[in-house]
């Protein structure tokens, strides 16, 4: 048995086993009992219904993500970026490629820049009912465009809006979110199947 399964938690639960962006989903930044502490999070057991993935790639091969695996991509994770659930999966398998590709701290840094952008948002710009898109826009939008559209809105609240408006600010920022996605040919709402 394992160290990690021992502890029942990953050194890094922000980033999901399956390659999952946890760091930008909307339940991780829930406060109360229903907040997700990240993949394999510190009680993760207690909220969560056991994951095959999880149980393959940390309980039997004690990796931190599938990253790391010889087999990726396996069956299990074949189509897994395909569609979404409650949280985007179109980037996952493109991060564990990354990671593979080149190291899970250098994905980390990025997900910390692209966490504090989040932040950012969610302080400043959520009327209450935008919570999930900017998770899903800090998770698909590159971060030189997700640095431009802070610095955009910022630009617009110092001409002529009315800075305490939340609804008028996030729907600014929404537009410019948007108008950036459809540059780059991105939707920025879940796929459902």
């Amino acid at each position: 048995m394992n160290n990690k399964e021992n502890n029942h938690e990953k050194k890094y639960p922000t980033i999901a086993c399956c390659g999952i962006d946890c760091g930008l989903c909307p339940t991780y930044y829930i406060k109360g009992p229903s907040k997700c502490p990240g993949c394999y999070g510190p009680n993760f057991l207690k909220s969560h219904p056991s994951c095959s993935i999880i149980n393959c790639c940390i309980k039997i091969k004690g990796y931190e993500t599938c990253a790391e695996c010889n087999e990726l991509i396996c069956e299990k994770l074949k189509e897994w970026d395909k569609c979404d659930s409650f949280v985007c999966h179109r980037k996952s398998l493109e991060n564990l490629r990354y990671i593979k590709n080149n190291s899970l701290e250098d994905f980390l840094s990025q997900q910390k820049t692209r966490k504090e952008i989040l932040k950012e948002m969610l302080d400043e710009f959520n009327d209450g009912r935008s919570k999930s898109f900017f998770c899903i826009s800090t998770t698909l939008l590159p971060i030189p465009n997700l640095k431009n559209a802070i610095k955009k809105i910022k630009q617009k609240l110092n001409n002529n809006i009315e800075k305490d408006d939340i609804k008028t600010k996030s729907k600014i920022l929404k537009d410019i979110l948007n108008k950036i996605a459809k540059e780059k040919g991105i939707i920025l709402k879940l796929k459902k199947t």
